[in-house]
């Protein structure tokens, strides 16, 4: 190796960096031990096993590499010259990014590897308005950190919540955790990375998923922005609020637990989207 630079952004607690090796090839490297957070290893193993089966034509790395050493999982990646897209969005690459996803969902439709489905990858995540209730009825949160919205339509958010799993089912492949830190934007083409959360369910999901983390930063008329983009991909619309009303149940319900070992900034971030998701669901349903 003759150079390494370390790279900003992402949750995991692990090693992110462009290496310049000494014949003068660039590689991304990515590893992980079981300290401080025991989870990420599983994360790291599975997205190597994602990315080397996506077909060659996915905008995606290639895997170079990946080995094992006293719980260490290391992963070496074709080295994308690209850069994530401006913080916060800018309306162009927003846009492009859509186009991406719209693109990327045609490309990998009927899903080409075996995956979970979204029911299964995250069927047991996807229960936060069933789990807040809950708490609020054996007494031990009273909600009242919760907006008033979501406490006067509880009932009705946990009803909506336990359709989802229908709501999201299809063939296709997605990418399962569809966020600015996971793409990379070059002069002809929109790359995108960290692949461990792919699943297979309805084309639109990624969007939807995205959504909350780019409504949270404030980029006028943000939602009827994703609103337009999921009617034209033909999104049926009591599905992709179904699906939202989920996320933001899991978000806002996440953003008040402790946080895990080695992500302290995770649970804010939560709070922001759940709100943000939170946010977009009101306006779908019309409740008031």
């Amino acid at each position: 190796m003759e150079s390494a630079v370390t790279q900003a952004g992402g949750f995991s607690p692990g090693v992110a960096a462009r290496v310049r090796l000494v014949d003068g090839r660039r590689v991304f490297v990515k590893a992980v031990g079981p300290e401080p957070n025991p989870d990420t290893p599983a994360l790291h193993r599975a997205e190597a096993g994602i990315t080397a089966a996506l077909p060659a034509t996915a905008p995606a790395p290639s895997l170079l590499l990946t080995l094992e050493h006293e719980g260490w999982v290391v992963l070496a990646l074709e080295d994308v010259d690209g850069r994530t897209p401006a913080q916060p969005w800018r309306p162009d690459e927003l846009r492009r990014v859509l186009a991406a996803a719209a693109e990327l969902s045609v490309l990998l439709d009927p899903s080409p590897i075996e995956a979970p489905t979204l029911a299964d990858r995250f069927g047991e995540k996807f229960q936060g308005w069933r789990r807040l209730s809950a708490a609020s009825t054996e007494g031990a949160d009273d909600l009242s950190w919760l907006d008033p919205w979501a406490r006067r339509h509880l009932g009705r958010l946990v009803d909506r919540e336990a359709a989802w799993t229908a709501a999201a089912a299809g063939g296709v492949l997605v990418h399962g955790d569809l966020r600015a830190d996971n793409v990379l934007l070059t002069d002809d083409r929109v790359v995108v990375v960290d692949w461990p959360w792919a699943s297979v369910g309805a084309a639109w999901f990624d969007v939807v998923a995205m959504g909350p983390s780019v409504i949270m930063q404030g980029l006028p008329d943000t939602m009827g922005v994703l609103d337009r983009h999921l009617h034209a991909r033909g999104a049926d619309p009591d599905d992709v609020t179904t699906v939202l009303i989920a996320l933001a149940g899991y978000f806002l319900r996440q953003s008040v637990q402790a946080p895990p070992p080695g992500l302290p900034t995770l649970r804010g971030f939560q709070r922001a989207q759940g709100e943000a998701a939170l946010k977009w669901a009101r306006e779908r349903t019309g409740w008031r």
